[in-house]
């Protein structure tokens, strides 16, 4: 045996050393036995998968309820998520940064059978990038068609991955979700003339009119082609590569469509929403017999060293494949 085989190897080496095809059996395994194995053939020839009843009734009436008064405190007015119009909300508005506005987001974070898919797209190290709600009320724009990876450098791996929970039904007239099925594998963002149009006009050409609200609302809008609108029931969630394209029908009926809009990243990107915020050690305590919601909220982040150089103990790592 060589000088250079009996080395030992360093603590380090030892660790990455089949880690990745240790990871992918756990998280095939588990996902097929949460009975998700036709949900994953659909991810890999769709680029999205549907999952119903993802949610429980009593989290899909909390995180409307948590949503709606992030609402009517930024808007300092009362919503009436029925019978809403125009006047009282209209189009859409994000409603960001939502992880600790309510105990209902974390315990969302964490539900099994998503979490499951997005880990099959973005390895076990995947940290939440953002957590928001697209609130939607009648009029406005109908949300632009795109994908939400990159658009320098798609690739076939996944390197963000959205899942969106239904809190509201989805229908067309309600504002609901358009999808592309096998835009995944594109691997490049649509054209203006692959998006929504009136008439023979591009959606940036409508933009720069500078339309009013009311002119806006009366725009009549060509669906892409190639889209479906999936009909969603409240608890229903979509899973779907970073690479896919999607956006969304204008709101046509009173009433408001509410959603949760779990966005994803691998760990070398950049999150949305800044990660490593100090300010809730009370969630952080409620989890801390859980290492996943640590490793979603950006802890076990290996890379974001200071002074103290980089911390090879093994309480922070970094992938060395795919699944982990």
């Amino acid at each position: 045996m060589s000088e250079a085989r009996k080395k030992p190897v360093s603590p380090v080496a030892a660790r990455m050393l089949g880690k990745d095809d240790e990871a992918r059996e756990r998280v095939l395994g588990h996902i097929h036995e949460l009975g998700l194995d036709s949900n994953l053939l659909e991810l890999e020839t769709q680029g999205f998968t549907i999952v119903k009843g993802a949610l429980s009734e009593d989290h899909v009436e909390r995180a409307r309820a948590a949503i709606l008064r992030r609402v009517e405190r930024r808007k300092g007015a009362p919503v009436d998520p029925a019978a809403a119009g125009p006047k009282d909300f209209n189009g859409m508005a994000y409603q960001h940064y939502l992880i600790f506005d309510d105990p209902v987001f974390p315990e969302i974070l964490l539900e099994a059978r998503t979490l499951a898919l997005v880990t099959y797209l973005l390895g076990e190290s995947c940290v939440l990038s953002s957590m928001g709600s697209h609130f939607r009320g009648p009029g406005g724009f109908p949300l632009p068609v795109h994908a939400d990876g990159v658009h320098v450098g798609m690739s076939e791996t996944s390197l963000v991955a959205n899942c969106n929970y239904a809190l509201t039904s989805y229908s067309p007239e309600a504002g609901g979700l358009v999808l592309f099925p096998g835009s995944h594998l594109k691997q490049r963002q649509p054209t203006a003339h692959e998006n929504w149009m009136v008439g023979h006009e591009t959606f940036p050409e409508v933009m720069t009119k500078g339309l009013e609200p009311e002119e806006i609302d009366q725009l009549e809008w060509t669906m892409p082609r190639g889209a479906v609108t999936p009909a969603l029931e409240p608890g229903d969630a979509v899973i779907w590569h970073g690479n896919s394209w999607h956006g969304g029908w204008r709101r046509d009926i009173p009433g408001t469509r509410i959603n949760l809009a779990a966005y994803f990243c691998r760990p070398h990107l950049a999150t949305q929403e800044r990660r490593g915020d100090n300010r809730y050690p009370e969630v952080f305590e409620r989890y801390k017999d859980e290492p996943r919601f640590a490793r979603l909220m950006g802890e076990k982040i290996y890379n974001g060293w200071r002074d103290e150089g980089p911390d090879f103990t093994g309480r922070k790592d970094s992938p060395s494949g795919y699944f982990d």
